[in-house]
């Protein structure tokens, strides 16, 4: 064998640059894009903020039954990007970043949240520990996760604490013990036990919180799976004084801190808005999700001064600025043409609730705007819509279907919805089984199997009917 030359003639499909920037835009949250817009601006000096409006394409030019094809000339598409007239949204969608500020300019809406430990951290500072203790409770509460629970033990927090201050396992129990006391009340212990011990102490004295007392030391495990039977008759008392005392375990906490992890969720910009136009659902681009950015007029005009061989830099980054100008203009496209083919087929959704949901999957929707089911799994993935009823993800309103006895279909969300409800009406001394809710939907003409019902019901968080039983 020897080296040698040859020619050969093929086709190969090659990504664009275009193509792969318009393709990673449509991948990115409304929250990253702005990240993405604002890094574009400072390293492209032909890209400029445009103050003037917010930026949102015209309804004519989204709209899929005039423009299938969503393709346009670059000049045509700069005298759009100036002459855009607003889509026509309703109040509740006009907001824009700025308004609803308070007095010093911030927006409260985005104001900061304390966390646990900031919240720990701010009562301490108001007390009046000395500052050898000061510097055990902070330790302990650096410590905590984000539950609220100390799972660090104490010798590791003698060790936080020992290039200030030496101290021991009694001084760290003390202190412990006072930062127990802080709100939510139960933070730092060790275990579920103790936690709930530090909070039913909070109680008034009575019979009630000592037999709870006695309930969470010896008899936890029963009374976390409503063994209610064993219960009675291991603690020798009656129907009543249980419940009493279950009642008020159950108004404790079993993480304190969980509520604080709750509200520190990563905050979400719906990328469109559904409203109810008359007899219609509509759908619009929300024009705060993202600024509007436009080519820097002054810098072209430089730019047509300067000669052919001059500029070269110049003429590659408005070249650049006009290839991110269209992906931007094709991912507001491609948004608003998947969330109209979702709300047109889930409009017995918004208008009955998640028992009327339509069983539905990526392939329908790709089908329906003549895209690749590729492209519309991008779309709905961390893109929301601001709906009467609540902010949703779009994917929210696909899932795999069950047959009906008609020979119909039904779609997993509904049925889950069905579930939870029959659960809400159920009878509280007598919860419905897995079986008897399959049952129920039966009657109904959903087809489901036990097995399927447990899935779901787990899905949704619910217990077991054992575990649900509870005195009316």
């Amino acid at each position: 064998m020897k080296p040698s030359l040859q020619l050969r003639v093929g086709q190969q499909l090659t990504l664009t640059p275009q193509l792969k920037q318009a393709i990673r835009l449509l991948t990115l949250s409304t929250l990253e894009l702005q990240n993405e817009l604002s890094v574009a601006v400072e390293t492209n000096p032909m890209l400029e903020w445009d103050e003037a409006q917010a930026r949102e394409p015209p309804a004519e030019k989204v709209d899929t039954a005039h423009d299938p094809s969503g393709d346009e000339t670059e000049a045509g598409a700069d005298d759009d990007w100036r002459e855009a007239d607003g889509f026509d949204l309703p109040d509740f969608a006009s907001v824009r970043p700025g308004e609803d500020a308070d007095e010093d300019g911030g927006d409260a809406r985005f104001a900061a949240i304390p966390d646990l430990h900031d919240h720990l951290l701010w009562q301490l500072h108001l007390s009046q520990l000395s500052p050898r203790d000061l510097a055990i409770a902070q330790a302990i509460v650096e410590a905590l996760d984000e539950d609220g629970y100390l799972h660090e033990p104490d010798e590791a927090i003698i060790a936080a604490v020992a290039p200030e201050h030496r101290v021991g396992a009694d001084e760290v129990a003390a202190v412990r013990h006072y930062v127990q006391q802080l709100e939510p009340v139960g933070v730092a212990s060790r275990d579920l036990r103790e936690c709930l011990t530090v909070q039913l102490q909070q109680f008034p004295d009575d019979a009630a919180r000592a037999l709870a007392l006695r309930i969470v030391a010896a008899h936890l495990e029963p009374l976390a799976r409503q063994d209610r039977g064993r219960l009675v008759r291991e603690l020798g008392i009656e129907e009543s004084a249980l419940e009493a005392a279950s009642a008020l375990v159950r108004r404790c906490a079993p993480k304190p801190g969980a509520r604080f992890a709750s509200i520190a969720a990563e905050h979400v910009v719906p990328d469109v808005y559904v409203y109810k136009r008359q007899v219609h659902w509509e759908v619009g681009l929300n024009p705060a999700a993202a600024p509007r950015l436009r080519v820097n007029d002054h810098y072209v005009s430089l730019l047509r001064r300067c000669g052919r061989d001059e500029g070269s830099a110049l003429r590659g980054q408005l070249q650049e600025a006009r290839w991110l100008l269209k992906s931007l203009e094709q991912r507001d496209q491609t948004v608003l043409k998947v969330a109209r083919v979702i709300v047109g087929r889930q409009q017995d959704y918004f208008e009955r609730g998640p028992e009327a949901m339509k069983p539905m999957v990526l392939r329908e929707v790709a089908e329906e705007i003549g895209m690749h089911e590729s492209t519309v799994s991008r779309v709905t993935t961390r893109k929301y819509m601001h709906t009467p009823r609540g902010t949703l993800e779009f994917k929210y309103f696909f899932s795999s279907h069950v047959a009906t006895r008609d020979g119909g279909e039904a779609s997993s969300t509904a049925i889950q919805a069905m579930i939870k409800k029959l659960i809400d009406e159920e009878t509280p001394q007598k919860p419905l089984s897995d079986s008897s809710i399959s049952d129920l939907l039966k009657r109904r003409g959903i087809l489901v199997a036990r097995r399927t019902v447990a899935k779901y019901r787990e899905a949704l968080r619910i217990p077991s009917s054992n575990e649900r039983v509870r005195a009316g």
